[in-house]
This record gives structure tokens, sequence and C-alpha cells, in this order.
């Protein structure tokens, strides 16, 4: 029965090899047809990625043809001889029908193309409103439809014999065995390693499911050249992205109607430039120009630890220490841009809510940038401008979009610390990034004017940073906690990686204060995440507030910086941080764009696409909820949400851009 079973594996894991060789065919077929630069000389690692990504990206769908075989073909044949006599005709008639979705969402992207100059994107929804009887008129009369539809024939016949062909290929004969106790093991060994060897490559040649391929891990190399980084994906792997992430309502809204949002906030004649609005000028600067400026961009860099109230969590002593300093300003309620990293660091460098847009993503923001781009604003000023991140620079397409935002240079973790550095599934270590670009910083250091941004990784899940051998210690650094608290060994991995975070950022602001005593340095987080560990001996109430949920931290420090300059400070966001950089060191007259005005102004309410904040309350668009923030343990009220009309005019800005990108854009000189 086994040997059956072993030898219907074999056959299972032939049949699997079809698909990919059908989806290579279709992506080399992609780049012959549409590839602007098809050169293969100086250009075999681009390929040889190209090739190699897409292979294990596709398998998050291929793969499932050994399964669906294997479960349904090889195990019941192992019962059944007659079932297995004609299972390698089920096997041709089961890759034939596979066959026949993958060619259909071949084609279908091969038109898509020709029409939009993209692989499946958001627009493919907006579809199922179209007239069907044009899109046919369209299909047979612009898109060789009916040779389309003929080409079944040839290819489905030609897939049916390759992997008839294949399938009579020779496999191994079942071992014999001298003993019960030793097949039984075998077979049971098998099993195992082919439940593992279909994981291996479901998740893309990783056992583990967050190491899959995915767009933002696409290799430089390949994501260089946008065509290849698209050919990269297959078409189904292209649809599931899509149907992931549905279509912003804006980007479908008319001119008449992106006019109708937005007016009630804020002037706009659509005849005039959408930036005029935020055009602003300086009222002069508040401390003696820095020759360094820093924004720290710490992940997940949370104002909960900080409250007083959760003290006794001992997470960011190093953060503490820094926000003691008399020169430097704190900003206790603050909401970031985005709920989580790319969005929030996407809007803080553009100037403009990303609002989930993915506009780093779009072609149009790497060859044009924002007026209220904050490195380009900042060159104006002269200073020459740097963006550092733990990472690869290819996540979230940063190094491209960076570089068109303003940056003079962008260096990934990889980049720059030495080769084999540990890493996270995002970046490098913290300590050791921050340390290895502190040298680089120190290393171009003259006496031009210089802008850094620095991003770190570390502070994300899964926590998996061995942080004893960097200097945790549950029992000394959380001697506060009650000792099941310091036993849970899953708590203190969250809680140690926090604390080795901020270690890590402090020790960097710390060095680049005695460096740079001049410096102003702006400390921030992308977004907040949850640690405060809630429903514990230590916080036994069942969760966190709406502000804990969502304020990130900030605090911000220059030697001239005094109190009295921010007297009605109390709440912010990251959209506040470039206009008050800008108010802090440019002279009177200096013209600028900002959606919003700096911390030298009053500021009466925070509002971003995802929560606002005023002076008494916090909320949430997505579910309509508000807290009270005086009071910790007040009702959340429900089905309440203020400033709805500045929400929706923000968000219409960001969608009026991505519609009008080559008249909104200012152009990047090619020299």
């Amino acid at each position: 029965m086994f040997s059956m079973f072993f030898e219907g594996t074999q056959q299972d894991w032939k049949l699997m090899i079809v698909a990919p060789i059908i989806c290579a065919i279709f992506r080399l077929a992609f780049i012959w047809v549409y590839a602007p630069d098809k050169s293969f000389k100086n250009c075999k690692k681009k390929w040889y990625e190209c090739f190699r990504y897409g292979f294990w990206w596709g398998m998050d769908y291929n793969a499932y043809v050994f399964l669906i075989s294997w479960l349904l073909i090889s195990l019941p044949g192992a019962f059944f001889a007659s079932y297995f006599a004609i299972g390698d005709s089920i096997r041709v008639i089961a890759i034939t029908i596979y066959a026949a979705v993958l060619y259909f969402a071949f084609m279908g992207k091969m038109i898509f193309y020709y029409h939009f100059q993209d692989i499946y994107n958001p627009t493919m929804r907006l579809g199922k409103n179209a007239d069907k009887k044009n899109f046919l008129d369209i299909f047979f009369h612009q898109n060789h439809g009916g040779w389309i539809l003929a080409g079944y024939i040839p290819f489905l016949g030609f897939c049916a014999y390759f992997t008839t062909v294949l399938l009579n290929t020779p496999v191994f004969s079942y071992p014999q065995f001298h003993s019960t106790l030793a097949q039984y093991a075998f077979n049971i060994v098998f099993c195992i390693a082919m439940i593992l060897l279909f994981y291996y490559f479901r998740y893309g040649g990783h056992i583990s499911h967050r190491k899959k391929p995915e767009w933002d891990t696409v290799p430089d190399v390949v994501k260089k050249d946008m065509f290849f980084a698209k050919a990269t994906v297959d078409d189904l792997v292209a649809i599931e992205m899509v149907m992931k992430r549905p279509v912003q309502t804006i980007l479908g809204h008319t001119d008449s109607e992106s006019v109708e949002i937005i007016n009630p906030t804020i002037h706009f004649d659509k005849n005039e430039s959408i930036w005029k609005p935020f055009l602003r000028q300086a009222k002069g600067a508040k401390i003696t120009k820095p020759k360094h400026i820093f924004l720290v961009i710490g992940e997940s860099y949370t104002q909960a630890p900080f409250d007083e109230c959760y003290e006794r969590l001992p997470l960011v002593e190093g953060g503490k220490a820094f926000r003691a300093n008399p020169h430097t300003i704190c900003v206790n309620n603050f909401l970031p841009a985005g709920m989580v990293s790319q969005p929030a660091v996407t809007s803080l460098i553009a100037g403009i809510f990303d609002d989930n847009l993915e506009i780093n993503e779009k072609h149009e923001f790497w060859q044009g940038q924002t007026l209220t781009s904050l490195p380009r604003q900042l060159k104006r000023l002269g200073y020459k401008t740097v963006l550092w991140y733990g990472g690869s620079l290819s996540w979230a397409s940063l190094g491209l979009f960076g570089k068109a935002m303003g940056f003079d240079e962008a260096f990934g973790g990889p980049d720059i610390c030495p080769p084999g550095s540990p890493a996270t599934w995002l970046g490098i270590y913290d300590h050791i990034f921050l340390e290895s670009s502190f040298k680089q910083i120190a290393a171009m250091d003259n006496d031009s004017p210089i802008f850094h941004l620095v991003y770190t990784t570390s502070n994300h899940g899964p926590y998996t940073i061995p942080i004893e051998k960097y200097g945790f210690d549950p029992q000394v650094a959380m001697k506060d906690l009650p000792e099941e608290m310091r036993k849970n060994k899953a708590l203190m991995a969250d809680l140690g990686t926090y604390w080795y975070t901020d270690q890590a950022l402090s020790k960097f602001v710390s060095d680049v204060q005695v460096a740079y005593p001049d410096s102003l340095i702006i400390v921030t987080g992308d977004h907040s995440r949850k640690i405060i560990p809630f429903g514990s001996p230590l916080y036994p109430q069942t969760g966190p507030m709406i502000r804990e949920k969502y304020c990130t931290s900030f605090a911000m420090y220059h030697r001239e910086f005094k109190p009295e300059l921010f007297n009605q400070l109390h709440i912010g966001g990251h959209m506040n941080i470039m206009p008050t950089i800008i108010e802090s060191i440019a002279p009177a007259g200096f013209e600028y764009y900002s959606m919003m005005p700096s911390f030298y102004e009053p500021i009466s309410h925070v509002v971003t696409p995802y929560h606002w904040l005023s002076h008494d309350e916090v909320g949430y668009y997505g579910d309509e909820l508000v807290q009270n923030l005086a009071d910790r343990n007040s009702d959340i009220e429900q089905n309440k949400a203020k400033y709805q009309a500045e929400r929706d005019t923000y968000c219409e800005v960001t969608g009026w851009i991505v519609r009008h990108a080559d008249s909104c854009l200012e152009k990047l000189s090619r020299e």
C-alpha cells in the first residue's frame, strides 16, 4: 500500500515542476514583449534575480499543485489500486486545468499592461462598473481576443503532452526493509519530510511564514528597474495583491467632486496650483542655525512607556534621560501620520498624508517631488540631506522614493554595516546600525550644514533578538516587576526588545549631543504599538486607552530651546515637524510649503486620515471611537467623529495630487 503512495508522491513532485516552468515562460514573454530595455549584457544579475525571486514568490500558489495532487490522488490511490492506475491521467487533467487558469491570468495581464502600462493594480477593481460590451469589443477588436482564445488549444495540448512525458519518466522504487519497525519509521519520516518540503516551497524557500517573498523584499538590483521588479510578480500573486488592497474612493473622484470636498476647509480653485493654499512665510529664526539636524524615527517608539502611570515599567530610561534635559521639548499627546510604518514615514518625508495610497510605490513619485517635501525644503536652506535606514532601501521602495523627494544620499543598514551583521527580517540590529551610521556621519562631516533622517527597525515582532547578549537582564532591568512576569519568556522578549531599542537609540542621541553640541535633534516614533502588559499583575486593567493605542512619542532638543518658546504646545503630530524645523532656522520671509502649522503657533487640534486629537479628547475614525484624555478611566464614546470635513480635505488633497501627478509634482532634473 505505502509503495503506491511512495511512487505517487514522486509523481506529484514532478507535477509541481510544470507550473513554475509555465510561469517562467510567461515571465519571459512579458519581458520580451514589453520591457523597455531587454539587454542581457551587463544585466545578468538583474535577469537572474528576477527569475529566481519570481520562482519562489510564485510558489505561494504553485506549491499547492503538489499538495492537492498528494491529498486527492496519491493518498486515496494508496488504498485503491484501480484509482492508483488512473492517477497519472487525473494528474494530467488537473495540471491542464491549472495551466488554463495561468494562461487566462497571463493574457489578462498582457492586455492590462497594454492599456495601463502596469501589471494588475487597483484600477482592475474599477472594471466591475464598466460597460461589459465595451470590454468585449476591445478584447476582440483591439487585443486580438480571437487569437488569444484560439491559443488555448495548442497551449493546453502542449502542457498535457509535456506533463505526460514527464510523468512517464522513472521513479524510485519503494525500499525493502528487514523489519516492520524500520518500515514504519521510514513511512513516518517520509510523510513528515514531504509536509516540511511543501511548506519550504510554499514559503519561498523558507520554513517560516514571515520570510515569504513579498513586494517589499524584491532584490534591489531588480527593483532599480521597475519593469523587471513587476515582472517578478506572477499573475495570480498580482491579482491577490490587488484583492487585498481595495482601491481608495478618492482616486475615483472627479475634479469637481474634489473641489467640493476640499473647499470647506481650505480655499482651492482647481485652475490654480494645489500647493497654493499651503504656501507660508517664515517669521524668523528662533535658534542659531545648526550645522547638524537629526530626525530620528524609532520603529514603534510609543508614548505610553513615558507616561507617569507606567513608571514601574522601565522600558525607556534612556529616552527619559533625553527628555529630562531642560532644553528638550516634549509633546505627550502626539499622533503619527500613519497607522503603520510605510504611510507614516512616507507622509513625514513627502509632507502630504499618504492615506494608504502607497505613493512611495508609484512611479510618478520617483520622477517628481512634492513641494511640501521635507528634504527638498531643507536643501533650499542650504542643507545636504541624507537618509539612513536600518533595513534594505528596497523596503517600500524607500531608496527610490527618498531620492526623488530630495535626499542627496540614502543608505540602508546592509550598505554601511559590517558584512554578516545580525539582522531581523526588517533590518540590522539597532545598536549595530546606529553605531555604523554614527561612524559614517562623522566621516562625511565638513563645514556644510547637513540634515540626517535616521530610521531604525528592531522594535518589531517577532522579538527574536538575543537581547541578553546585549545587556538585558530581566532580574536587573525589570527588577520592579512581579516575579511571575519576569519568568514569562515571551513577555520578557517583548519588553526586553523595547528596552534594547531604547538603549541603542538613546546612546546614538547622546553621542550626537556630545559630538555635535549645536545640533537640532528630533526623536519620534513611526507609529505606536501595544507594549504595556495589560491583564498582568502590574497592570490588571483589560486594555489600553485610545491614546495608548495610537499616540507615538515626540521630543526635540536644541541647546537654545526654552520652554517659554512653546508655552501653548500640548498636542501635535508628525506633520507639524517639518514646519517647526523651518520656523526654527529659516530667515524671516523664507517661503515654504506646509499643510500644518509649526509648534510655535497655537494648535487647537490634530487631524490625520486615521485619528484626531484635541486638548480634551482623542478619537479614531475607523470605529468612530472617542475617549477623554484627562480621565484614564472614562468610558469610550462610540459613533462620534470630529473634524471629519478637515480629514476628508487632507485625504482629498493627496488624491488630487496622485490623479494629477504630471502637473502637481516638480519634475526632477536628470543630469
